[in-house]
């Protein structure tokens, strides 16, 4: 599918405070390939053949063994029916496989629709009759769920074929796996039933026989359709072309300093945009070697980096407060590290502090949204600022604007974030109404309304102050949960913190914190004790009025804490 409209964006970069802390090594725009995401992968393996790409485990796969594990399997599926511009589901954890079925995909001409595993099978009829979906690759795990799905729906929108992998497939005897995942990677499941279709078990389909395309996409051609939640209503499919990703592939190894040396964590589920673009689309275009980790566990981090000396590591500042509190940590050796950074939320300022303190990391802080292709907003990482969304990424503009009247705010006052670059998506599947108002005109271009808050300081740096629908209003004052959230942090006995609105008879609304103590202070630390470090150290009008103290807050599969989950079971509680 060619998205006419969707031609890269040439963005002519003004002077802004910002550069004046701009990278001095790089140029404010770029001029990505103009050839598809699948040449990433063929020039790679021409150069470096032999080398590590993929490593799982105690198993590493060769460049020159994906491409041809993803040419095979791009036979398959163009022998199954699979024509450019077909979308395919990829429902899986994070392994080789993924990528190689990742890659396959675009090898066969047709659209990845990355779906996260966590969903179950009433959510995953959306992923099939939305984007017309007739085949699909996923995870043995996760195929009972999805079989499920299928069987709900009517035949006409049913799956027609299935390709079925399982992770220890790709893990060797020696694998140094965490005990609570025994069972769940080595357990081999039955290759199951498609009422009207056929299944293949992995090998089968990459013994496959077949002979891919001719590999013909452009620049303007669909690849990925990644899905994203709104605050109201279905999932709604991002289009993004092989132009949108490329340039933040692109950008982000030029950004992180990118070499062919470099050793990448891919910890990130890649079912999502950061963990797709950051971690495997710009590691496949430098032609770095990709540890991947199937889910997030602190040991199996800590003894990664130590034992593959990994150069650069993007997560969500969750893991890295996890790791940090390992009783283990003084084991790991993270000095090979030469990059960290993330977003999903912010980092607290005494762990950011410990990590430059210990090992001269500075923490980059990052933005961006499944419809910019992850980053829209980087901190330089010679000029960091904490807690901040950093400064517009290459070839991107961003502004702040009122949301009602849509004029430039001054700086240090708060209102939406718009964007305007090559890596903002092309529009909604399928939704031309919530395309069309995704979108405004300013100063005579088209930009993408993000939906969250912030506000640029002096120097260009944007911090973000919440989501357009978060705020909380108590009798009339504002109160931006992310911001009592940053404070809460600084509490010695607080692990994690997540605030909410409760009702109140009298203020309307109220300010409620869900809060995960450290282990040390269970037991020792009471709700009252917080309520009251809080009147300490923040407006009043800011303090939560009720504490709720919770093992650990409910967190998506890429990490992010589901603000939305507490405030919807509020009421019941």
């Amino acid at each position: 599918m060619s998205l006419a409209n969707a031609a890269p964006v040439a963005v002519h970069v003004q002077p802004r405070p910002h550069h004046r802390f701009w990278p001095k090594r790089l140029p404010h725009r770029i001029s990505p390939p103009v050839t598809s995401l699948w040449h990433n992968l063929v020039v790679s393996a021409q150069r470096y053949p032999d080398k590590p790409a993929l490593v799982f485990f105690d198993q590493q796969l060769s460049y020159r063994e994906l491409q041809a594990q993803a040419e095979r399997l791009a036979g398959h599926l163009h022998a199954q029916g699979v024509r450019a511009g077909d979308r395919v589901v990829l429902l899986m954890q994070n392994c080789p496989q993924w990528i190689v079925a990742h890659y396959a995909i675009l090898r066969a001409n047709a659209v990845v629709v990355p779906v996260n595993p966590m969903n179950r099978a009433e959510e995953l009829k959306h992923y099939i009759t939305d984007p017309d979906v007739k085949v699909a690759v996923c995870a043995a795990d996760l195929a009972g769920d999805l079989l499920k799905a299928n069987a709900d729906l009517p035949e006409a929108q049913r799956l027609s074929h299935l390709v079925v992998a399982h992770y220890h497939d790709a893990i060797g005897p020696q694998a140094d796996i965490p005990p609570a995942w025994v069972d769940w990677l080595a357990k081999r499941h039955p290759l199951p039933a498609l009422p009207g279709g056929s299944v293949a078990d992995w090998a089968d389909a990459l013994a496959s026989s077949h002979t891919a395309p001719v590999h013909d996409r452009q620049p303007a051609d669909l690849c990925v359709l990644p899905y994203t939640s709104g605050t109201t209503g279905l999932p709604k499919g991002c289009m993004h072309t092989h132009a949108s990703i490329m340039h933040n592939a692109v950008a982000c190894s030029l950004w992180t300093g990118g070499t062919p040396e470099n050793v990448s964590l891919v910890v990130v589920p890649m079912f999502h945009i950061t963990g797709m673009v950051v971690g495997m689309h710009a590691g496949i275009y430098t032609g770095a070697t990709l540890v991947i980790m199937p889910r997030w566990d602190r040991e199996l981090a800590g003894r990664q980096i130590s034992a593959w000396r990994v150069t650069h590591w993007s997560n969500i500042p969750t893991m890295v407060i996890d790791l940090l509190a390992s009783p283990r940590f003084d084991q790991y050796d993270l000095s090979s590290l030469v990059f960290i950074g993330g977003g999903g939320a912010a980092m607290p300022q005494a762990v950011a502090q410990r990590l430059f303190d210990q090992f001269s990391l500075r923490y980059a802080e990052g933005y961006g949204l499944t419809e910019t292709a992850a980053p829209s907003h980087n901190n330089p990482p010679d000029a960091p600022k904490q807690q901040c969304l950093g400064i517009p990424f290459l070839s991107t503009d961003a502004r702040v604007v009122d949301p009602e009247t849509l004029q430039e705010m001054p700086v240090g006052e708060a209102g939406e974030i718009i964007i305007r670059g090559p890596s903002v998506f092309a529009g909604y599947w399928k939704r031309p109404d919530a395309t069309e108002a995704a979108f405004i005109e300013f100063n005579g271009e088209k930009y993408f309304r993000s939906g969250d808050l912030g506000k640029v300081d002096e120097d260009g740096y944007f911090f973000i102050t919440d989501r357009l629908k978060r705020m909380i209003n108590a009798s009339g004052f504002k109160v931006w949960p992310a911001e009592v959230e940053a404070l809460m942090f600084r509490h010695p006995a607080i692990a994690e913190a997540c605030v909410i609105s409760t009702k109140d008879a009298y203020r309307g609304e109220s300010v409620k914190a869900v809060v995960v103590l450290r282990d040390s202070a269970r037991g020792q630390t009471s709700e009252q004790d917080i309520l009251d470090w809080c009147r300490e150290n923040m407006a009043v009008y800011k303090c939560p009025r009720v504490v709720q103290f919770v093992d650990a807050l409910p967190k998506s599969g890429s990490g992010k804490v589901m603000w939305r989950l507490l405030q919807e079971q509020e009421p019941a509680a």
